[in-house]
């Protein structure tokens, strides 16, 4: 990923925007080439049809820049993460296929795929910011904070270092 402007800026977009691959995949040149640090982004989500903003941080800029520098069609129309075979935008197919690789080139087992992208984005915010969950809801879009405890599928963990404490 190192060696490719375009797999690290599709990655560091995924991990610190939480959008989904689809609405990723969706950007355009244009859409993008005028955002500085601190600028928010509003894309339309996929599955909800509403607009969700996300704040643009360093690393999202500066991978984004690198990228735009040697990125193959500058005009405005053109899609920000190209396919180098045919110059579309990537599917999402093939986002799933990146990030299996990525997974399996860091040592990581599991099963991973384009959502794995978005999931490790809530899952720093919530385990390592402590950010309330209340607050991730909003921000992924979801319409309860069931959903979003499922979703990020850490509950479970939580209940049982509930039982840790010693009373």
């Amino acid at each position: 990923m190192a060696g490719s402007p375009r797999d690290l800026c599709l990655f560091t977009f995924g991990i610190n925007t939480a959008y989904r691959a689809g609405e990723l995949l969706s950007l355009s040149v244009g859409q993008v080439d005028y955002l500085h640090l601190g600028d928010r982004l509003d894309l339309k989500q996929a599955k909800t049809k509403l607009y969700r903003p996300a704040t643009l941080n360093a690393p999202v800029i500066r991978t984004l820049r690198d990228w735009l520098a040697v990125h193959p069609d500058p005009s405005p129309e053109a899609p920000l993460f190209v396919s180098r075979k045919d110059g579309r935008a990537l599917r999402v197919a093939t986002v799933n296929n990146l990030v299996k690789t990525w997974c399996r080139e860091a040592g990581l087992r599991g099963n991973y795929g384009s959502h794995s992208l978005r999931k490790t984005w809530g899952y720093h915010q919530r385990v390592q910011a402590g950010r309330p969950v209340a607050l991730l809801m909003t921000a992924y879009g979801h319409a309860s904070e069931r959903q979003t405890l499922d979703y990020l599928c850490i509950q479970d963990t939580e209940i049982k270092e509930l039982y840790d404490l010693e009373l």
